[in-house]
Protein backbone atom coordinates (compact mmCIF):
# COMPACT_ATOMS: atom_id res chain seq x y z
CA UNK A 1 0.00 0.00 0.00
CA UNK A 2 1.17 3.52 -0.78
CA UNK A 3 0.08 6.56 1.22
CA UNK A 4 -0.18 9.74 -0.87
CA UNK A 5 -0.21 13.11 0.90
CA UNK A 6 0.13 16.73 -0.06
CA UNK A 7 2.85 18.59 1.77
CA UNK A 8 0.15 20.45 3.71
CA UNK A 9 -1.47 17.18 4.82
CA UNK A 10 1.91 15.76 5.85
CA UNK A 11 2.71 18.91 7.83
CA UNK A 12 -0.66 18.74 9.57
CA UNK A 13 -0.02 15.13 10.62
CA UNK A 14 3.34 16.09 12.11
CA UNK A 15 1.84 19.18 13.79
CA UNK A 16 -0.77 16.97 15.46
CA UNK A 17 1.96 14.56 16.54
CA UNK A 18 3.93 17.48 18.00
CA UNK A 19 0.98 18.40 20.23
CA UNK A 20 1.17 14.92 21.74
CA UNK A 21 4.95 15.03 22.17
CA UNK A 22 6.82 16.28 25.21
CA UNK A 23 9.48 18.98 25.35
CA UNK A 24 12.84 17.40 26.06
CA UNK A 25 14.61 18.32 29.28
CA UNK A 26 17.51 19.68 27.22
CA UNK A 27 17.35 23.42 26.35
CA UNK A 28 16.60 24.29 22.70
CA UNK A 29 15.66 20.66 22.00
CA UNK A 30 12.38 19.02 21.05
CA UNK A 31 11.48 15.39 20.36
CA UNK A 32 8.49 14.72 18.10
CA UNK A 33 7.06 11.20 17.83
CA UNK A 34 6.27 10.11 14.28
CA UNK A 35 2.55 10.24 13.35
CA UNK A 36 1.02 6.82 13.96
CA UNK A 37 -0.46 6.74 10.46
CA UNK A 38 3.04 6.89 8.97
CA UNK A 39 5.12 4.71 11.27
CA UNK A 40 6.91 4.66 14.60
CA UNK A 41 9.96 6.44 15.92
CA UNK A 42 10.90 10.09 16.35
CA UNK A 43 12.55 13.21 14.99
CA UNK A 44 14.73 15.14 17.44
CA UNK A 45 15.14 18.88 16.72
CA UNK A 46 17.99 20.86 18.30
CA UNK A 47 18.90 24.52 17.74
CA UNK A 48 22.68 24.18 17.89
CA UNK A 49 23.36 27.77 16.83
CA UNK A 50 21.18 30.84 16.35
CA UNK A 51 18.94 30.12 13.32
CA UNK A 52 20.69 26.77 12.69
CA UNK A 53 18.40 23.79 13.27
CA UNK A 54 19.64 20.20 13.50
CA UNK A 55 17.12 17.38 13.05
CA UNK A 56 17.99 13.77 13.89
CA UNK A 57 15.58 11.17 12.50
CA UNK A 58 15.19 7.63 13.78
CA UNK A 59 11.97 5.95 12.68
CA UNK A 60 10.43 3.11 10.68
CA UNK A 61 7.73 3.82 8.11
CA UNK A 62 4.71 1.51 7.79
CA UNK A 63 4.05 2.02 4.09
CA UNK A 64 5.53 3.59 0.97
CA UNK A 65 4.87 7.33 1.05
CA UNK A 66 4.37 9.84 -1.78
CA UNK A 67 4.44 13.52 -0.81
CA UNK A 68 3.25 16.06 -3.39
CA UNK A 69 5.26 19.24 -2.82
CA UNK A 70 4.08 22.54 -4.35
CA UNK A 71 6.37 25.29 -5.64
CA UNK A 72 7.50 27.14 -2.53
CA UNK A 73 10.31 29.09 -0.88
CA UNK A 74 13.06 26.91 0.57
CA UNK A 75 15.85 27.39 3.09
CA UNK A 76 19.34 25.93 2.80
CA UNK A 77 19.51 22.29 3.94
CA UNK A 78 22.12 19.54 4.24
CA UNK A 79 20.84 15.94 4.44
CA UNK A 80 22.54 12.62 5.15
CA UNK A 81 20.74 9.29 5.49
CA UNK A 82 22.52 6.43 7.23
CA UNK A 83 19.54 4.16 6.56
CA UNK A 84 16.70 4.47 4.06
CA UNK A 85 16.38 6.35 0.78
CA UNK A 86 14.18 8.93 -0.97
CA UNK A 87 13.70 9.96 -4.63
CA UNK A 88 12.25 12.91 -6.49
CA UNK A 89 10.74 12.86 -9.97
CA UNK A 90 13.71 14.74 -11.46
CA UNK A 91 16.12 11.89 -10.77
CA UNK A 92 17.50 13.06 -7.44
CA UNK A 93 18.29 10.44 -4.82
CA UNK A 94 19.09 10.78 -1.12
CA UNK A 95 20.47 7.71 0.63
CA UNK A 96 22.13 4.51 -0.61
CA UNK A 97 25.31 6.26 -1.69
CA UNK A 98 24.17 9.88 -2.00
CA UNK A 99 23.72 12.85 0.30
CA UNK A 100 21.77 16.01 -0.52
CA UNK A 101 22.39 19.74 -0.39
CA UNK A 102 19.16 21.70 -0.99
CA UNK A 103 20.04 25.29 -1.77
CA UNK A 104 17.85 28.19 -0.74
CA UNK A 105 15.53 29.72 -3.32
CA UNK A 106 12.33 28.52 -4.98
CA UNK A 107 11.70 24.79 -4.73
CA UNK A 108 10.15 23.23 -7.83
CA UNK A 109 6.82 21.49 -7.68
CA UNK A 110 7.66 17.81 -7.28
CA UNK A 111 6.58 14.44 -5.94
CA UNK A 112 8.85 12.90 -3.31
CA UNK A 113 8.89 9.10 -3.02
CA UNK A 114 9.82 7.64 0.36
CA UNK A 115 9.78 3.80 0.32
CA UNK A 116 8.80 1.76 3.36
CA UNK A 117 12.02 1.36 5.37
CA UNK A 118 13.97 2.17 8.51
CA UNK A 119 15.23 5.76 8.44
CA UNK A 120 18.15 7.12 10.40
CA UNK A 121 19.60 10.42 9.32
CA UNK A 122 20.60 14.00 9.89
CA UNK A 123 19.21 17.23 8.45
CA UNK A 124 20.75 20.68 8.93
CA UNK A 125 18.67 23.75 8.09
CA UNK A 126 19.89 27.36 8.04
CA UNK A 127 19.51 30.67 6.20
CA UNK A 128 22.16 31.01 3.44
CA UNK A 129 23.71 34.12 5.00
CA UNK A 130 25.05 31.90 7.80
CA UNK A 131 27.53 30.57 5.23
CA UNK A 132 29.41 33.84 5.79
CA UNK A 133 29.68 32.91 9.48
CA UNK A 134 31.00 29.38 8.97
CA UNK A 135 32.71 29.55 5.55
CA UNK A 136 33.52 33.21 4.75
CA UNK A 137 35.82 34.26 1.91
CA UNK A 138 38.64 36.76 2.41
CA UNK A 139 36.12 39.63 2.28
CA UNK A 140 33.75 38.07 4.80
CA UNK A 141 31.21 37.18 2.08
CA UNK A 142 29.75 33.92 0.79
CA UNK A 143 32.54 32.26 -1.23
CA UNK A 144 32.10 32.40 -4.99
CA UNK A 145 31.78 28.60 -5.18
CA UNK A 146 28.85 28.58 -2.74
CA UNK A 147 26.76 31.40 -4.21
CA UNK A 148 24.75 28.86 -6.18
CA UNK A 149 23.24 27.88 -2.80
CA UNK A 150 21.71 31.33 -2.25
CA UNK A 151 19.29 31.72 -5.17
CA UNK A 152 16.77 34.24 -3.81
CA UNK A 153 13.75 34.12 -6.13
CA UNK A 154 15.28 31.69 -8.64
CA UNK A 155 15.07 27.90 -8.67
CA UNK A 156 17.01 26.38 -5.82
CA UNK A 157 20.09 24.33 -6.65
CA UNK A 158 19.95 20.66 -5.63
CA UNK A 159 23.27 18.83 -5.35
CA UNK A 160 23.76 15.15 -4.56
CA UNK A 161 27.32 14.58 -3.29
CA UNK A 162 28.32 10.96 -2.91
CA UNK A 163 28.51 9.76 0.66
CA UNK A 164 32.02 9.08 1.95
CA UNK A 165 33.34 7.21 4.94
CA UNK A 166 34.09 10.58 6.58
CA UNK A 167 30.55 11.92 5.99
CA UNK A 168 29.04 8.69 7.25
CA UNK A 169 31.25 8.76 10.34
CA UNK A 170 30.38 12.34 11.31
CA UNK A 171 26.65 11.76 10.74
CA UNK A 172 26.82 8.70 13.00
CA UNK A 173 28.65 10.73 15.67
CA UNK A 174 25.84 13.31 15.56
CA UNK A 175 23.16 10.63 15.89
CA UNK A 176 25.06 8.97 18.77
CA UNK A 177 26.15 12.14 20.61
CA UNK A 178 27.23 11.00 24.10
CA UNK A 179 27.06 14.39 25.87
CA UNK A 180 24.46 16.45 27.73
CA UNK A 181 23.91 20.12 28.38
CA UNK A 182 26.44 22.68 27.17
CA UNK A 183 28.95 20.01 26.16
CA UNK A 184 26.32 18.49 23.88
CA UNK A 185 25.60 21.84 22.23
CA UNK A 186 29.30 22.59 21.66
CA UNK A 187 29.95 19.07 20.37
CA UNK A 188 27.06 19.21 17.92
CA UNK A 189 28.01 22.67 16.72
CA UNK A 190 31.43 21.38 15.74
CA UNK A 191 30.07 18.23 14.12
CA UNK A 192 27.43 20.12 12.14
CA UNK A 193 30.06 22.46 10.67
CA UNK A 194 32.30 19.47 9.93
CA UNK A 195 29.48 17.64 8.16
CA UNK A 196 28.60 20.67 6.03
CA UNK A 197 32.28 21.15 5.13
CA UNK A 198 32.59 17.51 4.03
CA UNK A 199 29.50 17.74 1.84
CA UNK A 200 30.71 21.04 0.34
CA UNK A 201 34.19 19.66 -0.34
CA UNK A 202 33.55 18.54 -3.94
CA UNK A 203 32.19 22.01 -4.79
CA UNK A 204 35.33 23.76 -3.54
CA UNK A 205 37.48 21.15 -5.28
CA UNK A 206 35.46 21.65 -8.49
CA UNK A 207 35.08 17.92 -8.98
CA UNK A 208 33.04 16.75 -11.93
CA UNK A 209 30.14 14.36 -11.64
CA UNK A 210 28.06 16.33 -9.17
CA UNK A 211 24.37 16.24 -10.00
CA UNK A 212 23.02 19.79 -10.15
CA UNK A 213 19.43 20.86 -10.65
CA UNK A 214 18.54 23.62 -13.15
CA UNK A 215 19.84 26.91 -11.79
CA UNK A 216 17.78 29.65 -13.44
CA UNK A 217 14.14 30.01 -14.39
CA UNK A 218 13.45 30.38 -18.13
CA UNK A 219 12.09 33.90 -17.50
CA UNK A 220 15.30 34.87 -15.72
CA UNK A 221 17.43 33.46 -18.55
CA UNK A 222 15.46 35.53 -21.05
CA UNK A 223 15.99 38.69 -19.01
CA UNK A 224 19.72 38.11 -18.68
CA UNK A 225 19.94 37.45 -22.41
CA UNK A 226 18.19 40.79 -22.89
CA UNK A 227 20.75 42.41 -20.57
CA UNK A 228 23.54 41.13 -22.82
CA UNK A 229 21.79 42.60 -25.88
CA UNK A 230 21.59 45.97 -24.14
CA UNK A 231 25.30 45.85 -23.35
CA UNK A 232 26.21 44.99 -26.94
CA UNK A 233 24.15 47.91 -28.23
CA UNK A 234 25.70 50.36 -25.77
CA UNK A 235 29.34 49.31 -25.50
CA UNK A 236 30.61 52.90 -25.74
CA UNK A 237 28.37 53.99 -22.83
CA UNK A 238 27.02 50.93 -21.00
CA UNK A 239 24.53 51.26 -18.13
CA UNK A 240 25.64 50.58 -14.57
CA UNK A 241 24.82 47.23 -12.98
CA UNK A 242 21.97 48.85 -11.05
CA UNK A 243 20.57 50.53 -14.18
CA UNK A 244 20.90 47.35 -16.24
CA UNK A 245 19.12 45.27 -13.59
CA UNK A 246 16.26 47.79 -13.54
CA UNK A 247 16.03 47.79 -17.34
CA UNK A 248 15.59 44.00 -17.52
CA UNK A 249 13.56 43.58 -14.32
CA UNK A 250 15.82 41.53 -12.04
CA UNK A 251 17.76 42.27 -8.88
CA UNK A 252 21.44 43.22 -9.16
CA UNK A 253 22.36 40.00 -7.33
CA UNK A 254 20.39 37.86 -9.80
CA UNK A 255 21.87 39.75 -12.74
CA UNK A 256 25.47 39.31 -11.60
CA UNK A 257 25.08 35.68 -10.59
CA UNK A 258 22.99 34.72 -13.61
CA UNK A 259 25.27 36.49 -16.08
CA UNK A 260 28.24 34.54 -14.74
CA UNK A 261 26.35 31.24 -14.90
CA UNK A 262 25.10 31.80 -18.46
CA UNK A 263 28.16 33.38 -20.05
CA UNK A 264 31.03 32.28 -17.82
CA UNK A 265 32.17 35.81 -17.03
CA UNK A 266 31.17 38.89 -15.07
CA UNK A 267 29.23 41.79 -16.59
CA UNK A 268 32.29 44.06 -16.27
CA UNK A 269 34.63 41.52 -17.90
CA UNK A 270 32.12 40.90 -20.68
CA UNK A 271 31.91 44.62 -21.48
CA UNK A 272 35.69 44.96 -21.43
CA UNK A 273 36.23 41.95 -23.70
CA UNK A 274 33.68 43.14 -26.24
CA UNK A 275 35.13 46.65 -26.21
CA UNK A 276 38.61 45.25 -26.84
CA UNK A 277 37.36 43.07 -29.70
CA UNK A 278 35.70 46.13 -31.24
CA UNK A 279 38.86 48.19 -30.76
CA UNK A 280 41.00 45.49 -32.37
CA UNK A 281 38.77 45.50 -35.44
CA UNK A 282 39.02 49.30 -35.72
CA UNK A 283 42.79 49.25 -35.29
CA UNK A 284 43.18 46.58 -37.97
CA UNK A 285 41.34 48.87 -40.41
CA UNK A 286 44.26 51.27 -39.99
CA UNK A 287 42.42 54.49 -40.80
CA UNK A 288 42.17 56.17 -37.39
CA UNK A 289 44.31 57.00 -34.35
CA UNK A 290 44.59 55.15 -31.05
CA UNK A 291 43.14 58.13 -29.17
CA UNK A 292 40.14 58.30 -31.51
CA UNK A 293 39.43 54.60 -31.09
CA UNK A 294 39.76 54.85 -27.30
CA UNK A 295 37.21 57.65 -27.27
CA UNK A 296 34.90 55.81 -29.70
CA UNK A 297 34.63 52.69 -27.53
CA UNK A 298 34.07 54.69 -24.34
CA UNK A 299 37.52 55.28 -22.80
CA UNK A 300 38.21 58.91 -21.88
CA UNK A 301 41.72 57.97 -20.75
CA UNK A 302 43.88 56.50 -23.58
CA UNK A 303 46.28 55.07 -21.00
CA UNK A 304 43.53 52.99 -19.41
CA UNK A 305 42.49 51.81 -22.86
CA UNK A 306 46.05 50.83 -23.76
CA UNK A 307 46.47 48.86 -20.54
CA UNK A 308 43.19 46.97 -21.05
CA UNK A 309 44.05 46.24 -24.69
CA UNK A 310 47.50 44.87 -23.85
CA UNK A 311 46.02 42.73 -21.08
CA UNK A 312 43.56 41.26 -23.60
CA UNK A 313 45.81 40.77 -26.64
CA UNK A 314 49.39 40.95 -25.34
CA UNK A 315 50.33 43.95 -27.51
CA UNK A 316 49.61 47.66 -27.23
CA UNK A 317 47.05 49.41 -29.46
CA UNK A 318 49.92 51.30 -31.16
CA UNK A 319 51.66 48.02 -32.00
CA UNK A 320 48.40 46.63 -33.38
CA UNK A 321 47.91 49.75 -35.49
CA UNK A 322 51.50 49.76 -36.70
CA UNK A 323 51.39 46.11 -37.72
CA UNK A 324 48.40 46.87 -39.89
CA UNK A 325 50.13 49.85 -41.48
CA UNK A 326 53.20 47.72 -42.23
CA UNK A 327 51.01 45.06 -43.81
CA UNK A 328 49.43 47.74 -45.97
CA UNK A 329 52.88 49.02 -46.98
CA UNK A 330 52.26 52.52 -45.62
Amino acid sequence: MTITLTQKENSELWAEAEMNSLQNSEPDEFVCQMPKLLGKGYVREIEVHSHLLLSISNYESHEDLLIKIPQSDHRLQFNVLLSGKAFDEYGGQLGEGYTLISGSGVQRKMTLEIPKSRYVGVEIELPPDLLTTFFPDEDGQIPRQLRLLAKGQDWQTLIYPQITTAIQGVAQQIVSCPYKGMMKRMYLQGKVIELMALQLGPIFADHGGLHYSPRLKPATIARIDYAREILLSRLENPPSIVELAQLVGVSTTTLKRGFTELFGTTVFRYITDKRMEWAEQLLRQGNTTVAEIANKIGYSNPGHFAAAFKCRFGITPSQCLMSKKVLLGS
